[in-house]
């Protein structure tokens, strides 16, 4: 049987892989395969209710850690946190059809810092038009906003919030701090309603959102269920890829591979292809085609703690298990000169009859790192995040904690709130021992990005140009978090679809 050969392969069906596959395929002359390693659901009442319920029952990053659509990543975030848990999407739809729909957009100052690394293809004014493009703001309608696009954002109302959250906004306000109605305006802070891409409850993945528009087209392959293994690189030109797909080795060639695999999986399948650093690449018996110096270096997140109480006892805690995000403070930090580089936000877990103040950290100074271990593509790669491992943002971290505290000591929180239960005062007696008690406890807000970042062809330890094509290789790209030269002001999906939207378009222009 011949090879199968397309003009475009793309790898991985997630929140950007899924946006590059059906615009590049609005072209009915341009033939697009497909290829996701989990499975795809056509239809959305195929759809489990663990991928397809949202915030209609309190879902947030709560799929089953050992089930089938999830990668089940662990990572070392911390000397004293060694086996976090990294959840990401193995299902078409990616990471955004299991994540908690926060649709949170970069702001234009994170865009700015991108520009100044050589990228000027990605300044806020240029990117705008393809933030609105992909977005159907249910709320909003001005030159900030579109109302067309595949993603449904709406946000709770004031009659939908819980007790605990009205509170939230008496408790922050009362402390100074402004209030906005939208996150996503590019002058917002303080504390408001998130925007959220589940209207309905359903999570509104790029599955829902962008595949439901490509399915039926001639030149549009989709193949479920097919594990990339490598991309197959000829004379320093990507060919093709290998996969398995039903216990089977395949091959596919394709004129160009675009590589959306996810901020973990497009660096391994770089390393798996002989391109990364020479050194892990030769432990393995992985022939070296290219010494790349940055491929799974510069791993960003967002560090997170939570200040947790017990609830009073005659509270009554909601029906669904987990609270979902409903509002967010953002601000900036004490002596900080990044605006909007810290966020807040107030959830609740009935089992434990707790309430949660999350503490969320934006534009770390610390960097983490990925290194292969293994020729074996199903073996992950060792993830050392090193989450505050500098000391601003332990001290951004410290502060945070300390002001969420004081936030729960007023008022509105009376009849919801009891006893502080984490961190307890020994923990708070000073510096040091909040700080132990920080790397005890810092973990991902599952934000990973930047393995395989972009900049000019003289930093050597820039992976891809402004337009996701990787140095020194033909035919070859990545569209996907990997390619941000730092972690933005905001959760990633709607980043993630944004970078999908500019590549799509680099390659069609």
């Amino acid at each position: 049987m011949a090879t199968p050969k397309y003009d475009v392969i793309v790898v991985g069906a997630g929140s950007a892989g899924a946006v590059v596959a059906t615009r590049l395929s609005e072209d009915p002359f341009r033939h697009v395969l497909l290829v996701e390693a989990g499975h795809d659901y056509a239809n959305i009442d195929d759809l489990p209710d663990e991928i397809k319920q949202g915030h209609a029952t309190g879902t947030d990053m709560t799929i089953d850690p050992e089930g089938e659509h999830n990668w089940a990543f662990t990572a070392k975030a911390t000397p004293l946190h060694t086996n976090m848990q990294v959840p990401r999407g193995k299902v078409t739809g990616g990471t955004s059809a299991i994540n908690g729909q926060v649709y949170l957009r970069a702001i234009p100052e994170d865009y700015e810092l991108w520009v100044a690394e050589g990228n000027d293809e990605w300044s806020y004014e240029k990117t705008l038009p393809f933030m609105k493009m992909q977005e159907n703001d249910l709320d909003i309608s001005d030159q900030y906003h579109g109302n067309s696009g595949p993603i449904i954002v709406r946000r709770y109302q004031p009659d939908e919030l819980f007790d605990d959250q009205a509170a939230f906004i008496e408790a922050v306000t009362a402390a100074g701090f402004t209030t906005t109605s939208d996150h996503n305006h590019p002058a917002s802070t303080g504390v408001g309603p998130l925007p959220l891409n589940n209207p309905n409850g359903i999570r509104w993945s790029t599955a829902l959102g962008y595949l439901a528009i490509a399915r039926d087209r001639p030149n549009f392959t989709l193949s479920a269920d097919s594990h990339a293994t490598r991309v197959l690189i000829d004379d320093k030109t990507a060919v093709g890829i290998e996969y398995e797909k039903d216990g089977k080795l395949h091959q596919a060639l394709a004129k160009e591979v675009v590589l959306s695999a996810g901020p973990i999986g497009s660096p391994h399948l770089l390393m798996l292809s002989g391109l990364g650093r020479k050194e892990q690449l030769e432990a393995v018996d992985i022939e070296v085609i290219a010494d790349m110096r940055g491929v799974g270096q510069n791993l960003r997140d967002h560090p997170s703690v939570h200040v947790r109480w017990r609830a009073e006892d005659d509270f009554p805690m909601p029906g669904v298990e987990v609270g979902p995000q409903k509002v967010a403070l953002r601000y900036t930090a004490r002596g900080s000169e990044l605006r909007n580089d810290m966020v807040a936000v107030m959830r609740w877990s009935s089992h434990n009859r707790e309430f949660l103040m999350s503490a969320g950290l934006y534009l770390a100074k610390a960097v983490g790192e990925m290194r292969l271990v293994s020729s074996d593509s199903h073996q992950q790669p060792q993830l050392d995040y090193h989450l505050l491992d500098h000391p601003a943002d332990l001290s951004r971290m410290r502060d945070a904690v300390r002001m969420h505290i004081e936030f729960g000591k007023h008022s509105a929180y009376s009849g919801i709130l009891n006893e502080l239960i984490d961190p307890l005062p020994i923990d708070l007696e000073s510096d040091e021992t909040l700080d132990h008690w920080l790397l005890s406890r810092a973990a991902t807000m599952h934000h990973i990005s930047c393995t395989a970042r972009m900049g000019t062809k003289s930093d050597p330890m820039a992976v891809v140009n402004q337009y996701g094509q990787v140095h020194g290789i033909n035919g070859l790209r990545i569209a996907d978090l990997s390619i941000m030269p730092d972690c933005p002001r905001a959760n990633t999906n709607a980043p993630a679809i944004t970078i999908g939207e500019r590549i799509a378009a680099f390659m069609t222009s």
